[in-house]
């Protein structure tokens, strides 16, 4: 089994400490543990590695790889510790439904908030060590030498005052008898060979290439059926009624349901059958009470919250109101973002059989252990009965995490046909309408100076959604109703903490959560928060009558490496010398997901409203790089979303529902359009490990919207561009 195969069936997994016949699996106890558990199960053999007689090494991974990169930076982790032979070095997937039974050995499942590897490499990485360690201790034993006499590299163990070497494969089965060790020292970064290093990507295989892969969407089973979905356009809204007369006779057309109370779908032999059958049949609506709202109709709920008496506190310092009250100056912006989609080239899917004694479900899935508990709920059988196997998705940025509600629905459409398999494939319009979207959002900024063009105080009133009100509310519940999400890269600490510090300071959310469902798109509030924050500043130094660059650095001292990286930028695009004719430059910098970024770019308008963007320099500071070729990666593909949102991207709302249905109304920037990105890498955060997949997305709009004030003289503060008439060209 290899990183092609989604599942890992039951016969692969070793419980307790028997030894597995085609070689040696290791793992260590999770941290996560409580001490109950770790008093019932001793660190299991079984759970990280597995080392085949051929000297194969198989590295088990429970994060989703979703393009990132992030099943080849652990299995380097694991591969560091091991010292394995990099070149033998696999993976494959465990399931959560395996992970439930032995006490959640694996952790989470969820790949989010660039999370998959900084929240994983300690357990990891001591995993590969115990390994080693173990493999060690077994050849010492056979040659009956002292152990502190061998030495593993490359897959290969040798003593080393004979000479004598062994392979990792010859003395796995007798390693695996060995009892895993406790003591672990993980190996000085300094001593790295593997970590660190711009290693190809276990996962670029020629199926990708030649488009063989098997997603979600493409799964072939015997028997299996395919189904489509339509939802209620409205959300909040039900199936009143639906006639399907006209298509119960199409040739192919198994079924016409309904899903819940909320949704219409046919089973058919085919998808395309079942999606012209679905179109054929005559569903009537219950809309429910949203279906007069619009977009105009929430902006004025938000504008309402931008001066409204109550607000929760994200940060604090000083008294601002004072400051604000005593200004000899102020200035003032408001700004927009709108909501926006994932739409993830793979619409939504999801297999699933149905048995009343077992229900197993096919799922492209960012977080297995989410799909499992939906399918646990929705098929009425208890969790041993119940298994999810991940399959390879086509794109996620937030979607198919805590949103399982494809998921749902094919086990809610497989019940009514048990014991065939149904795969749920929703539409690329269904996709685009019943999305859990990036929450809209109006913010109102406040700067107050002296008579001296010091800045005294900055106000921050934020107006809008709150995910976790709709996602989470315990969470929320356990905050006293306050958001803490919502303040994304201006917190007063943590990982989105703020990079500045002004005298008086006041950042504050109106929570306003229409109808429209939001949910974790890629990046989340930092991004909207990095246009407002940082747009604002450019803002303010005009104000006081200086440099951008100079007056970030004024109130950035105590954060120095927030510094570092706008400094790196400054540096890189050349911020102290001339720009060539007709090129201006803007820069922004931000702290998110436990990374520092910064970006400056250089660009050029023609006829006021056709914007070029010649290069862009981009650093960040994650603390210790995994994989530096694939962090710039990330760093460019990160950009392609920033500015696909800044320029093209917006979902309206009009009679309660969503108007964009396609790509034809909800554009993606081209390759043509795709400016130069310079990476720069820096490694400031000692013993620290930041994000990658998601940080630098929010510094790319408001170092171009920057640039763009400093080229036409205009402020554009409403998100996308295109609704002022500007063009990416």
């Amino acid at each position: 089994m290899n990183a092609r195969v989604p599942n890992l069936s039951r016969r692969h997994f070793v419980v307790g400490t028997t030894a597995v016949s085609t070689g040696l699996a290791l793992g260590i106890q999770m941290s996560f543990m409580s001490s109950a558990q770790a008093a019932e199960s001793t660190p299991e053999i079984g759970a990280w590695v597995v080392i085949k007689p051929d000297d194969t090494v198989i590295v088990r991974v429970v994060r989703s790889e979703m393009g990132q990169g992030t099943i080849t930076g652990l299995a380097q982790l694991v591969a560091e510790e091991l010292e394995c032979d990099w070149k033998r070095v696999t993976v494959e997937y465990p399931t959560p439904g395996e992970s439930l039974k032995r006490k959640r050995v694996w952790g989470a499942f969820s790949t989010g908030g660039s999370r998959g590897i900084r929240t994983s490499e300690q357990y990891v990485r001591k995993g590969g060590a115990a390994a080693r360690l173990m493999l060690v201790q077994a050849a010492a034993d056979e040659w009956k030498v002292p152990v502190a006499e061998c030495v593993a590299a490359e897959s290969v163990i040798t003593h080393k005052p004979s000479g004598r070497k062994v392979t990792f494969g010859k003395v796995a089965s007798a390693a695996s008898k060995l009892a895993v060790p406790t003591d672990i020292t993980l190996k000085d970064p300094k001593d790295w060979k593997i970590i660190g290093k711009p290693l190809n990507r276990i996962d670029t295989y020629a199926d990708k290439v030649t488009g063989k892969q098997v997603y979600g969407i493409d799964l072939k089973m015997p028997g299996m059926l395919v189904a489509n979905i339509k939802e209620c356009p409205v959300f909040g809204g039900k199936v009143k009624s639906f006639d399907a007369s006209k298509v119960t006779a199409i040739k192919g057309v198994k079924k016409v349901m309904q899903v819940g109370e909320t949704a219409v779908a046919v089973v058919a032999d085919t998808f395309w059958i079942a999606k012209t059958a679905l179109d054929k049949v005559e569903i009537v609506w219950d809309e429910g009470p949203n279906a007069s709202v619009s977009s105009a109709s929430i902006a004025k709920i938000l504008e309402e919250g931008l001066t409204a008496e109550q607000a929760f506190v994200g940060n604090t310092r000083g008294d601002t109101k004072v400051a604000l009250s005593a200004a000899v100056k102020k200035t003032e912006a408001t700004y927009f973002y709108p909501y926006l989609n994932h739409a993830p080239m793979e619409p939504m899917n999801a297999t699933a059989k149905w048995t009343p004694e077992r229900c197993e479900a096919w799922v492209p899935t960012q977080d297995g252990e989410a799909s499992l508990a939906a399918v646990i709920a929705a098929s009425g059988l208890a969790a041993e009965k119940c298994e999810v196997y991940k399959v390879n998705l086509g794109g996620g940025f937030g979607r198919r995490g805590a949103f399982q509600d494809y998921t749902t629905q094919a086990v809610n459409i497989a019940k009514q046909m048990p014991g065939t398999p149904i795969k749920l494939m929703w539409t690329r319009e269904e996709d685009m309408t019943q999305g859990r979207y990036h929450p809209i959002m109006m913010c109102k900024l406040t700067g107050s100076f002296d008579a001296d063009k010091n800045l005294t105080g900055l106000h921050m009133r934020l107006s809008g959604q709150s995910i976790l009100a709709s996602v989470f509310p315990s969470v929320l519940a356990a905050q006293k109703g306050r958001d803490a999400l919502a303040f994304q890269g201006v917190f007063d600490g943590g990982e989105h903490a703020f990079g500045y510090e002004f005298p008086n300071q006041l950042m504050e959310h109106a929570m306003r959560n229409p109808h429209i469902p939001p949910g974790f798109w890629r990046g989340v509030n930092v991004n909207q928060n990095a246009i407002f924050v940082e747009c604002f500043m450019d803002e303010l130094a005009e104000t006081a009558g200086m440099d951008p660059v100079e007056f970030r650095r004024k109130y950035m001292g105590k954060f120095p490496r927030n510094l570092a990286v706008l400094n790196a930028v400054a540096d890189g695009i050349g911020w102290t010398k001339p720009a060539a004719p007709g090129v201006f430059r803007g820069v922004a910098q931000m702290m998110a997901f436990g990374s520092y970024v910064a970006a400056a770019c250089e660009l050029s308008v023609t006829d006021g409203t056709k914007v070029k963007i010649h290069r862009i320099v981009a650093a960040t500071d994650c603390g210790y790089a995994v994989n530096p070729a694939q962090i710039k990666r990330q760093v460019s593909g990160s950009f392609v979303y920033g500015l696909s949102a800044l320029f093209e991207q917006e979902c309206t709302v009009k009679n309660g529902r969503i108007e964009q249905k396609n790509f034809d109304t909800f554009g993606s920037i081209r390759l043509a359009q795709m400016p130069k990105v310079e990476t720069i890498i820096l490694e400031g955060g000692g013993k620290e490990w930041g994000g990658i997949g998601e940080p630098t997305i929010c510094v790319a709009a408001p170092a171009v919207l920057n640039a763009i004030y400093r080229a036409t003289g205009k402020r554009l503060r409403n998100v996308p561009l295109k609704n002022s008439g500007m063009t990416l060209v």
